[in-house]
């Protein structure tokens, strides 16, 4: 008949003496407390390794810390597990280091991930603003926190501040780029879901703004202020270069001379500086032709068709064309991203092909083999489009002093 181990009392745990040598109380169920000569308890179960069978033990932690009631609850549990073939002591140590992992993954570092992955879909500029805005307004509060700790409440109280200033615009951005970070977080595994999906119901939405444009019949007023603006060589011609081609602040401000094919007339801007990493070649006018001409005895030596006053090794700032027109007294009434609008305006007014206008553009959808056929197939019908924008902006100059009419040396009409 298996001898029955009586279960030990709190005063005899509590009461136990240390001896010369280390020896066991037992509670039945493999559950010891072993005390050494020191005047140290420690609650142990010995149980046997599923599949090796071999003895072993699990320590449940120190007496008094943990009671006698508290090392039964342990031994129940790890039974629990033995029933299922689990080794409790590799259950702990696996469920040890899945905690350590999950305090080390903080917001801020796997935001930094997260960023690492979205690099290939937008620009240089753009995650540069993203990283800066979480830094600026997040990561302060938050960014050492481990993301399965982040809740919707501890994310709202960090934002709340911005509210007040009513920077609606910024709260919405961060809104995105925190279930941006909390959505790559659920698809790596890291959490099982995502806790800020509604944060943004608890602020106002931003009036929708579009970006400031001018009119069609206003573009000889911008070409007439440009023409007498007291700005600086590069940056009118950086102006009209973009007003031309049609690009982005960024795209225009970062333009390589390598990119730049004089004989064939075509500008290749590579995937990596365009905002969808999509390649973008682009038909180049006489007008632009002209252009280059002209900035190529101050430029030709640098890289970059419009380098940076301070280091010509870089280009000039994306914002040196939005700085320009705010002095010219556009302020709020055009931005240099703008010009993109009114160039898409005046194009659909005169009936030129939606299709092509935003090949031209850049603008891309969803169907990547659709995509790839208007590429191919746009390219030469943006040709004459391209054409007729430059001819337009030049007849718009007429009476002023366009950088690309007669190479800026005659007034436009003149010729």
């Amino acid at each position: 008949m298996a001898k029955i181990t009586k279960p030990l009392t709190n005063t005899e745990v509590k009461q136990a003496k240390p001896k010369e040598k280390v020896y066991t109380l037992s509670d039945g169920g493999g559950l010891q407390l072993r005390i050494k000569p020191n005047g140290s308890k420690l609650w142990l179960l010995d149980y046997k390794r599923p599949y090796t069978k071999k003895r072993t033990s699990l320590s449940f932690g120190s007496y008094p810390e943990i009671s006698i009631a508290e090392a039964r609850k342990k031994r129940t549990k790890a039974k629990e597990l033995l029933a299922k073939d689990i080794d409790p002591q590799e259950y702990r140590d696996e469920q040890s280091r899945i905690s350590e992992k999950a305090h080390n993954n903080t917001l801020e570092y796997i935001a930094n991930q997260w960023l690492e992955v979205k690099k290939a879909d937008i620009s240089a500029d753009h995650a540069k603003d993203t990283w800066r805005s979480l830094e600026l307004h997040i990561f302060p509060h938050l960014g050492k926190v481990p993301i399965h700790k982040i809740t919707a409440i501890k994310a709202i109280e960090t934002i709340k501040p911005i509210a007040a200033k009513g920077s609606l615009e910024t709260i919405k951005r961060l809104c995105q780029r925190l279930n941006e970070i909390m959505i790559y977080a659920v698809n790596t595994g890291i959490i099982e879901s995502n806790p800020l999906a509604g944060i943004s119901k608890a602020f106002q939405k931003p009036a929708k703004q579009h970006l400031p444009t001018l009119k069609p019949d206003e573009l000889p007023t911008l070409l007439q202020t440009l023409s007498i603006a007291s700005i600086k060589y590069t940056t009118r011609c950086l102006i009209e270069w973009q007003l031309h081609t049609m690009v982005r602040p960024s795209e225009a401000a970062g333009t390589r001379w390598d990119e730049i094919n004089l004989e064939t007339a075509v500008w290749h801007i590579p995937a990596e500086r365009m905002k969808r990493k999509k390649e973008h070649i682009i038909p180049l006018s006489s007008q632009c032709l002209a252009l280059l001409e002209l900035i190529k005895p101050i430029s030709g030596r640098s890289q970059f068709v419009f380098p940076s006053d301070r280091d010509p090794k870089k280009h000039t700032n994306p914002q040196t064309a939005n700085t320009a027109l705010k002095r010219m007294g556009f302020d709020k009434k055009l931005v240099a991203h703008g010009m993109r609008s009114l160039a898409s305006t005046i194009l659909n007014e005169e009936g030129f092909d939606g299709d092509v206008i935003e090949a031209a553009l850049a603008h891309i959808g969803n169907n990547e083999v659709r995509n790839a056929y208007n590429r191919a197939n746009y390219l030469e019908r943006r040709k004459p489009v391209m054409a007729w924008w430059s001819d337009h902006i030049e007849k718009a100059a007429t009476g002023n002093m366009s950088r690309t009419g007669s190479k800026g040396l005659k007034v436009v009409g003149m010729k």
